[in-house]
């Protein structure tokens, strides 16, 4: 009998091992909740500042204004940087959590089959002793079944704890999966956090370069939005002249059919300021659109705003019009050439992400907005183009002597309306 109190005790001190394992995971800790309330405390005020920046867009294009809303955006990217990094925090404790919580587990989940073996072993021994073995040693034969009957009860016991011992080991791979996805989202929330850095860049480049050139001065603002409009109407007659030599057409049947979503929007958040073709802005200005009418889409994008491929494809160029003659055409473009007939046009960006040949996917981040080229104010202006009709071509500048524009130009024909193949708003 002390033999079986021997077993006994061994096999219940397993099966407390394994009642004891951890299933519940880490509690969140008052870190983890201050991080919390950071990370909503900036999001509210984030969303305050967007709210004010975008007020101000609607307003009076003057200078004042221009400068509030680049203090504003740099004021909500730096906050957004915060963000950012408290979100990386988090993340970082998470991941640190969930680790800790494998260790432990993988511990505990060694030591308890370490036990259960020996447990086993052990009633395997009692199994085998002969009725009897135990009796002539000085047991009763009701003492022996008694015995054979608690074994067989822990036996039991010990089956249901490494059934459960294995649901706990596919909760820990469960556990190792989620940790996996943690760091994904870490890698993410990095990346993010270089845009926002670029960004914030970009937009302290242009207000430096805004006060630069009007010295603070309203007069001196006004003065340069007259010169670009004059810079655009003689750039707008170069390119008439230029394209109708070129003896460009679009191939019959080339384009996709028109339907909504065959190309995605350029940015996350999207407000149209002017639609394609004879738009009440280009009616008014005839001597800068020639009649013609508005060639592209423009979006508000205040500077610094990630600009995305509407489509995968290669870069076909990019290039920079103000290094030929200022504030006359797109400035910062890229061109991208997509497998569907369509080749789309990113302008007046601050900022170049991307190089010719280079291949990109739906959504990359092919630069940032600005307001180079011929622009009052910071935004993108978005270009569709049918392939076979449009090309990147050099053309000489009759406003800048001796000087060549290189930029995407078309046909009359190839330029499309973006709306017929943008998501539906």
């Amino acid at each position: 009998m002390a033999l079986f109190v021997r077993r006994l005790g061994i096999a219940v001190a397993v099966l407390l091992l394994a009642l004891s394992l951890n299933l519940g995971g880490a509690r969140a800790d008052e870190t983890a909740d201050n991080l919390q309330l950071s990370i909503d405390s900036l999001k509210n005020e984030i969303d305050q500042l967007k709210i004010q920046l975008n007020n101000t867009i609607s307003q009076k294009n003057t200078l004042q204004n221009a400068i509030k809303q680049l203090d504003l955006q740099i004021q909500t990217l730096t906050k957004s940087i915060s963000l950012t990094n408290a979100q990386i925090s988090q993340k970082d404790k998470e991941i640190k959590n969930l680790n800790g919580n494998i260790s432990t587990t993988e511990g505990e989940i060694g030591q308890s089959q370490a036990g259960i073996a020996e447990t086993l072993r052990t009633l395997q021994e009692a199994d085998n002793e002969p009725m009897m073995v135990a009796v002539l040693g000085g047991g009763s034969l009701s003492a022996f079944f008694d015995q054979q009957i608690t074994l067989g009860t822990v036996r039991d016991e010990l089956t249901n704890r490494v059934e459960d011992l294995s649901k706990h080991t596919s909760n820990l791979v469960t556990t190792k999966a989620v940790a996996v996805g943690k760091r994904k989202e870490l890698a993410v929330l990095q990346s993010n956090l270089n845009t926002q850095k670029a960004s914030l860049a970009a937009a302290r480049s242009s207000q430096n370069t805004l006060l630069a050139q009007t010295k603070n001065q309203e007069s001196a603002y006004q003065a340069l939005i007259k010169e670009k409009q004059e810079q655009q109407a003689k750039f707008e007659q170069d390119l008439l002249k230029y394209q109708n030599s070129l003896g460009l057409s679009v191939e019959a049947g080339s384009l996709p059919g028109v339907r909504p979503g065959v190309i995605q929007w350029p940015l996350r958040n999207v407000r149209i300021t002017q639609y394609f073709g004879n738009t009440d802005f280009s009616t008014k200005n005839p001597q800068i659109y020639n009649g013609k009418g508005h060639t592209g889409m423009d979006f508000a994008a205040s500077p610094g705003t990630p600009i995305l491929a509407a489509l995968e494809g290669v870069v076909l160029g990019t290039g920079n019009t103000d290094t030929t003659c200022p504030n006359a055409s797109f400035g910062k473009w890229v061109f991208i050439k997509h497998g569907n007939g369509l080749s789309t046009l990113y302008a007046h960006l601050s900022t170049i992400s991307v190089s010719s040949g280079q291949q990109v996917g739906t959504g990359d981040v092919v630069g940032y907005s600005g307001s180079t080229g011929y622009a009052t104010g910071p935004h993108l202006h978005f270009g569709v183009y049918a392939t076979s009709g449009s090309k990147i071509a050099t053309f000489p500048s009759s406003s800048c002597k001796g000087k060549s524009y290189t930029m995407p130009v078309g046909d009359v024909t190839a330029y499309l309306n973006p709306m017929s193949y943008l998501p539906s708003l």
